[in-house]
Parts: structure tokens; sequence; C-alpha cells
């Protein structure tokens, strides 16, 4: 039987001829967090100049293409929009720093610490990352961060916050993008129970566990009945 020769046939060999062809050239480079491998690669970023070809040679230019970003490893092209997520290395660390962070606002909100607070938190900071963190170490720095002129205030029920404010927002705003929303409220947990260690919620310790929540993007409502779940043991 001969072959069909109809507008599809011409169709076909016409898309044969003629085309365009994208020649990429390299930009940069550096390390990501690769979606289609699921884990820590390197990267180059490409900027590329279409080409408008016929019988594959390329002969006028048909504009810019990208910038993208190719996986070296799987070589996808992605958007440059995938830096924005943070390596596995880079995220372990901004979550070592948060918690870290977070411990010691609960421990300076909460005044003179206890040693059952201290342990609490020490522990919570060990099991993120910093594993030769200890109580004394921590109760130093709590001593420190009290001595600092910038945190005196006139009414000690209500230590002043600013500073804390700022330094809590530091760490966990670039975190919480890339927190499942049960890890925001685990976070949120985990300093409640370093406040309740030694009692009640005081005063400072709920504004402090307050500003945490929002840092953590968790809306009121949701830091309102955490923080009274924490209270329940479990």
């Amino acid at each position: 039987m001969l072959p069909v020769r109809g507008r599809d046939g011409r169709a076909t060999r016409l898309a044969r001829m003629l085309g365009t062809r994208t020649a990429w050239t390299p930009v940069g480079d550096g390390e990501f967090f690769c979606p289609g491998c699921g884990g820590d690669r390197n990267y180059q970023r490409l900027s590329g100049r279409r080409r408008f070809t016929v019988l594959g040679v390329p002969l006028l230019p048909r504009g810019t293409a990208g910038p993208v970003v190719a996986c070296a490893a799987c070589h996808v092209h992605f958007g440059t929009d995938v830096l924005d997520h943070p390596t596995t290395t880079r995220f372990s660390a901004m979550l070592r720093d948060a918690v870290h962070t977070v411990a010691l606002a609960v421990l300076s909100a909460g005044g003179t610490c206890s040693r059952t607070a201290l342990e609490t938190a020490a522990a919570a900071v060990r099991a993120a990352g910093f594993a030769e963190c200890t109580e004394e170490q921590l109760a130093a720095l709590v001593e420190a961060l009290a001595a600092d002129t910038g945190r005196v205030c006139e009414d000690e029920d209500r230590p002043c916050t600013a500073g804390l404010a700022i330094e809590l927002h530091e760490a966990l705003d670039p975190l919480a993008p890339h927190l499942a929303p049960a890890g925001r409220e685990s976070i949120l947990l985990q300093a409640a129970r370093i406040a309740l260690a030694d009692g009640p919620y005081t005063p400072a310790e709920r504004d402090a566990l307050i500003t945490v929540g929002m840092a953590l993007t968790i809306c009121t409502d949701d830091v309102t009945r955490l923080l009274a779940a924490a209270r329940t043991p479990s």
C-alpha cells in the first residue's frame, strides 16, 4: 500500500525541516535542593538564546530563553525559583538555630530559670542539632541577654521584648515557609513545654510564645489552642 500524502505528511516534513534551537550558556553554579532527585545536588544556572533553524542549521535569532537551573545529576531544567528552597544542609542549620533562639527567648522571658526549665530547653536544643549544648551554656547565654543594655525595662513582670521579638523573627521568618503546619506547631509546643517546666505560664512567657507563634505564621486561634494543649498531660 502506498503511503498517504496529505496535509499531515507535509506538516511532518516541514517540522523536520524548520525548528528552533536553544543554545545554553552557564552563568553561575552552586548547590540546591533538586525536586527531581529529591536531595542536594550541584546545579548550573543557564541563560539561553533561541535561533530559528533550517535542516538543523541555526540561522536567525529568536530571542532569549531562561534563565533556568539545570541539575548536574538528572539534567532537568527548573525555574530559578527552585533556588528559594534551602538545601537539606541549610534547612537543618536553620531549624537548629531556630530551636536554639526560641529556647533562649522562653528562658529569658521566664526570669530566673529553674533547673527543670533549663534541662527541658537543653534537651530540645540538643535534639535539634546542638549535640554539645548544656544547661550551663544556656544559663550563661540567658544571663548575657539579661545584661544586654538594650533589654533593660522598668517592668520586671513583663521584660522589654522588642529585641527578643526581632531575634525570633530573624530566626523563624526564613524557616516558616519551608515547614509544614505540623512542623511549625511542633516548635511552638516545644517552646510551651519549656515555659511550663517550672510552673504555669507567666505573662512574659505567654508574650514570648505568642511572638513565636506569629513568627511561625500560626494564627492566633491556633496559638491559643496549642498553648492550652501543652498544659494537658499526654
